[in-house]
């Protein structure tokens, strides 16, 4: 009897360990441009011990321009809320083409500073006023959220949802960044996770229908019903004609199509989720290999360790020790 589906989108949310941050909030006039660096410049400062890092913003008041450097701009107002999800540079300004280098160091507090701090940019009364901060993820061994999103995700909560959940959040969002109440930088910090989870539900909403990877697979019925029964058992001797039948599709057809929207064959993308998930475990628990093995669908400690230095590059105790020496 098959285990009950799993919400991929969740697993995936969890292993990769998503951790928020909110820092600073910025004030731009009515002519300003703030410019961020490339997340990886301050990445270690920021979230220490994190693999990857992305920059969001939530509009709370006001309109300008944002865009990565280099690429045209979009128009954002309050009640938006930017992600900028691979830690691209990128700038906000109140027109088009403006460009204010900074020193990255400008981004981070210094030590003993109170959370979120305060950054001007222009001359004059603020006119627009961000939320912003980061958000931290591992990328390794495997995270096929990351890789299916675009550079800037961009999502709204104006008058078209009145009680929209991402409004709610940037309300209380604003209210814990500028009350100085104890408690709000891990108040802004879940909510910053919040924020992004609400964006990734719209962008997943909003795919059109020619659009592949792995969101796209999880909107298809079969391809995302087969996703759903390998999160929930991948410790199962899954083979493809075993999932075939589960989610009621013939073998080459759920090959191929799983194959076109995530990218990879269906045994591929199970023997990188197990690796995943076993890589999860080796983090966060002192259970054995052999456990650990059997439970992810290996029959031997052995035969375990082949497939993780195969696909990871490292062992599993390797792994393991690294992980813990390098825990944020």
């Amino acid at each position: 009897m098959d285990a009950a589906p799993r919400d991929p989108l969740s697993d995936v949310l969890r292993s990769i360990r998503l951790a928020g941050a909110t820092l600073f909030v910025v004030d731009g006039a009515a002519t300003f441009a703030a410019e961020a660096p490339p997340a990886r410049a301050i990445a270690e400062r920021i979230m220490p011990g994190v693999e990857h890092v992305a920059a969001y913003h939530a509009v709370v008041r006001g309109a300008c321009f944002c865009g990565v450097v280099g690429e045209a701009p979009v128009r954002v107002e309050a009640g938006d809320v930017v992600v900028f999800p691979h830690g691209d540079p990128h700038v906000f300004s109140s027109a088009p083409g403006m460009r204010d280098p900074v020193d990255p160091r400008s981004y981070v507090p210094p030590a003993g500073t109170p959370l979120p701090f305060h950054v001007r940019r222009g001359e004059g009364p603020p006119e627009v006023q961000l939320v912003c901060g980061f958000l931290g993820c591992d990328v390794r061994p495997f995270n096929p959220l990351l890789a299916s999103l675009p550079r800037l995700l961009k999502a709204s909560d104006r008058g078209d949802r009145p009680g929209g959940a991402l409004r709610t959040f940037m309300e209380v969002a604003l209210e814990e960044a500028t009350g100085q109440r104890p408690g709000a930088e891990s108040v802004l910090a879940r909510l910053s996770e919040l924020m992004f989870v609400e964006v990734l539900r719209r962008h997943l909403e909003a795919l059109a229908p020619d659009r592949t990877g792995w969101l796209a697979g999880l909107r298809d019925e079969h391809v995302g019903r087969a996703l759903a029964l390998l999160h929930a058992t991948p410790g199962r001797a899954w083979s493809l004609p075993s999932l075939s039948s589960a989610v009621g599709l013939s073998r080459s057809s759920l090959a191929d199509r799983f194959t076109h929207l995530v990218g990879e064959p269906p045994m591929q993308y199970l023997a990188r989720w197990r690796m995943q998930v076993a890589a999860g475990r080796l983090s966060s628990t002192s259970d054995g290999l052999a456990a650990i093995a059997g439970d992810v669908g290996y029959g031997s400690e052995a035969a375990f360790n082949r497939a993780f230095k195969k696909l990871v590059g490292v062992p599993p105790a390797t792994w393991r020790r690294r992980a813990r020496a390098a825990a944020p």
